[in-house]
């Protein structure tokens, strides 16, 4: 049997652009798979790493014009969106680059025998190393940031991995084009090109995440298709770590205090952050608790302006377009269900973006209502009307997982008065970040960031997102005794690596 072909499709039109490449054989995800395999070696030097990553971001710098023309043509995300895209994932690149060369990732830490403690302490080094081929399983809504050259790639590469990434069906073209970029750009460092896999089609992602040499994968996707790889991930003979980004509703509180306060500025903020992108950020705000009342009311008439004022889109493609269609429907079918701007089919190829909103008593318990708690891909978001802080409580006690939960104060709540922290601590559990006075659209590449939080946001505690993402694709070991001569350099005493660490208690460089 030939193997199917994989199109470049236009979202603007539906049309197939060009045929890229043919769907991977098992056979061929085998081969690249060795190929990673193979790799691993030209990744041990630290100063090799980084000044890889920093070639991959400049040459991606360089090839701007062209892989923005190809995004924009397969994502129809536009030029604006796009070339901001890539400037942060070049930015994360060189952002990872600078921890591999500090160092602290590996987090040594050196014990020397201490027979006074109990029980004795023996010669103990700890630091941590990588785990070996990553599979990286692109995202459809972030082109660059979160697929071939993202934030999975980077951090795997920057902890030692070889990647083979399975391409998203919706910006093929984009793949080839960004894989060979970062071939190029291991090639000025020695590395080989296998040290980045690429594959295509639905078989060659089942196959990836069961092949024996492949020891960890990183997802951005549905909690649908998330989950039949976590699953896998987890039946396999050998068990893999699975770090899988599947779906956030993503809530906001607005407090009666905050709504009587600034309904307008809060009805405006909340216009843009629902509808940026057309709806396609995994942080967009899909339930909003509203106080009722005259606040409220104010807060509901902004955004009811606003969202009426906002052009229609298109989507990534025509499948999440009807699933965007079908599934405003549904959810308009329930009863004390309204949408002061109705979402849905905005055109042939687009959709319009809009509001719903309810009862929030309607969603403090289990049944129809549930569909309301789930999360709907594009340009929509539920307001839920609230009488009192009991339904608050109520609708949030209900909430599954979420990557971020937002509470919208007023000015003497935010300064300590009132609930403010009370409700703080009641978001606390359901994300991994939380703002105030703010909108979750936009992911700053920091440090201090965490983008992940409990399950369905993620399947794991980690970040993918921000330095700390490294640590997904490391495990750590000790040497217990290890004669100094036998040891890896980063566990020396005399530190020939200069690298940070912990040294018989004490924090030092």
């Amino acid at each position: 049997m030939a193997a199917a072909p994989v199109w470049s499709v236009d979202p603007r039109t539906g049309k197939q652009r060009e045929q890229v490449a043919v769907e991977a054989t098992a056979q061929e995800v085998d081969a690249a798979v060795r190929a990673a395999h193979d790799a691993r070696g030209s990744l041990a030097d630290r100063t090799v790493r980084a000044a890889f990553l920093r070639s991959a971001a400049d040459r991606l710098e360089a090839a701007k014009g062209q892989l923005v023309e190809v995004a924009d043509a397969e994502t129809a995300l536009g030029p604006v969106r796009l070339s901001g895209e890539l400037a942060r994932t070049c930015y994360q690149l060189r952002a990872f680059a600078d921890i591999v060369d500090e160092g602290a990732f590996l987090d040594v830490v050196i014990n020397h025998p201490d027979d006074t403690a109990t029980p004795p302490i023996p010669d103990l080094r700890r630091y941590k190393i990588p785990l070996g081929v990553v599979a990286v399983y692109s995202a459809s809504n972030f082109p660059f940031a979160f697929s071939v050259p993202g934030g999975d790639t980077a951090s795997a590469l920057a902890a030692g991995c070889p990647v083979v990434v399975k391409a998203h069906p919706d910006h093929p073209a984009l793949s080839e084009s960004v894989a060979k970029v970062l071939r190029t750009a291991a090639a000025d460092h020695g590395i080989p090109a296998g040290v980045l896999g690429l594959v295509h089609g639905f078989e060659a992602g089942v196959e990836l995440i069961k092949h024996p040499l492949v020891s960890a994968a990183g997802f951005t996707g549905s909690v649908r298709g998330g989950r039949a790889l976590f699953d896998a991930a987890a039946a396999r003979p050998v068990p893999i770590p699975f770090h899988g980004e599947l779906g956030s509703l993503n809530p906001v509180v607005v407090t009666e205090a905050a709504a009587a306060e600034r309904a307008e500025a809060i009805g405006t903020g909340l216009a843009g952050s629902m509808t940026l992108g057309v709806g396609q950020f995994c942080v967009k705000p899909g339930l909003v608790l509203v106080p009722a009342g005259a606040g409220g009311d104010r807060l509901v008439k902004t955004l009811t302006d606003a969202v009426s004022d906002t052009e229609s889109g298109v989507l990534l493609d025509h499948r999440m377009r009807d699933n965007f269609v079908a599934g405003v429907a549904e959810r308009l079918r329930l009863d004390d269900v309204d949408a002061p701007v109705t979402p849905g089919a905005g055109g042939e190829h687009t959709v319009s973006a809009g509001f719903l909103t309810v009862p929030a008593s309607r969603l403090a318990e289990e049944g129809a209502y549930d569909l309301l708690l789930e999360e709907c891909f594009g340009p929509v978001t539920v307001v839920a009307r609230y009488e009192d802080e009991a339904e608050v409580r109520g609708v949030l006690s209900r909430l599954p997982g979420n990557l971020t939960a937002t509470v919208q104060l007023s000015s003497a709540e935010a300064a300590g008065e009132g609930r403010g922290a009370e409700i703080l601590a009641e978001l606390t559990p359901l994300a991994g970040r939380v703002l105030v006075n703010g909108w979750p659209t936009g992911v700053a590449v920091a440090a201090a960031q965490h983008h992940g939080g409990p399950y369905p946001a993620t399947t794991s505690t980690s970040t993918s997102v921000g330095g700390t993402a490294i640590e997904r694709w490391l495990r750590p070991v000790v040497y217990q005794g290890a004669p100094e001569a036998l040891l890896p350099a980063e566990l020396r005493d005399d530190n020939p690596l200069n690298l940070p660490r912990r040294y018989n208690g004490r924090l030092q460089r």
